[in-house]
């Protein structure tokens, strides 16, 4: 291990794992390569790692990097930021964060862990704000479909961009008889999206309940994804399936989504703090704190 270690804990929101990395007092960024070495690893194998920096603005707490497993940057992270959050609170007893990311400014609240709520911003639904490499007059619903063209298992999903953008296709059936392995990893790179896409599968149970399974671009299948959490339900509501206040059930539990009349994205729900320790941000390499 190097002086140059940062150190880290490790978390998740819902079974979505998360790396939480504190480089306020360093310049040094985690390399593409350290968070490869990092996802290889059973004990910090994760879905997003959380670059926590210093922040030279007083009115922003902190600013947050992104990366997913394959050492690609992200704009947001809904679950992450609630790590983060959990993890700051302890830190300075606060309850209330401002976060500049690279997909926008983020505000959380902080009650408990169990109970921690983030404003992800302002969805956007322009063709061009997905990005879409082709002009979609109807974001609602494009020409997009998996399966034959004859007979497709899914068609014309919703695009949004939530930080990221999202594709979510409307399911009949339950989410879990279709393989969104196959899907996900097929469509992420598909040339309609002009910086990658999350692939969702959706089903509406009612007017304030979606069942959800993601595929995250450069992560691959989660357990939890706030902002396709975000992106199913106001793309639900544009579709009117349900109302602006739902409960969007993903693999690891319960994520309350609400798409507010001041055209904000509120989501509430948990973080779970699993250990710490020190890493290198070059390499990747990590000792547990005690070990």
């Amino acid at each position: 291990m190097s002086e140059m270690n940062v150190p880290f804990v490790k978390m998740n929101g819902l079974g979505n794992e998360i790396i939480v990395a504190d480089v306020r007092e360093t310049a040094v960024k985690i390399t593409p390569d350290a968070a490869v070495a990092l996802d290889g690893d059973a004990q910090t194998k994760f879905d997003q790692i959380m670059e926590v920096h210093k922040s030279s603005n007083e009115q922003i707490d902190a600013g947050i990097r992104i990366l997913n497993s394959d050492g690609s940057e992200a704009g947001a992270c809904g679950n992450g930021t609630r790590c983060v959050v959990s993890w700051l609170s302890k830190e300075t007893g606060k309850d209330a964060f401002t976060f500049k990311t690279k997909g926008g400014i983020l505000t959380a609240n902080y009650e408990s862990d169990a109970l921690i709520t983030v404003d992800m911003g302002v969805p956007k639904f322009g063709w061009e704000d997905i990005p879409l490499e082709e002009e979609f007059f109807d974001t609602t619903g494009i020409e997009l479909q998996v399966g034959p063209i004859d007979a497709p298992v899914l068609h014309t999903p919703s695009v949004a961009n939530v930080g990221n953008p999202h594709c979510i296709f409307w399911a009949p059936e339950d989410v879990w008889s279709y393989n969104l392995e196959q899907i996900g990893s097929l469509l992420e790179f598909h040339p309609v999206f002009a910086d990658r896409v999350n692939i969702s599968l959706a089903n509406v149970k009612s007017r304030d309940h979606i069942i959800l399974r993601t595929w995250e671009r450069g992560a691959g299948i989660t357990q939890a994804c706030g902002s396709a959490a975000c992106a199913a339900a106001v793309c639900a509501v544009r579709k009117d399936l349900t109302d602006r206040k739902v409960t969007v059930t993903v693999p690891g539990g319960d994520l309350h989504i609400e798409w507010t009349d001041r055209d904000r994205m509120m989501m509430t729900g948990p973080a779970e703090y699993e250990f710490s320790g020190m890493l290198n941000p070059l390499t990747g390499e990590f000792a547990k704190d005690g070990a």
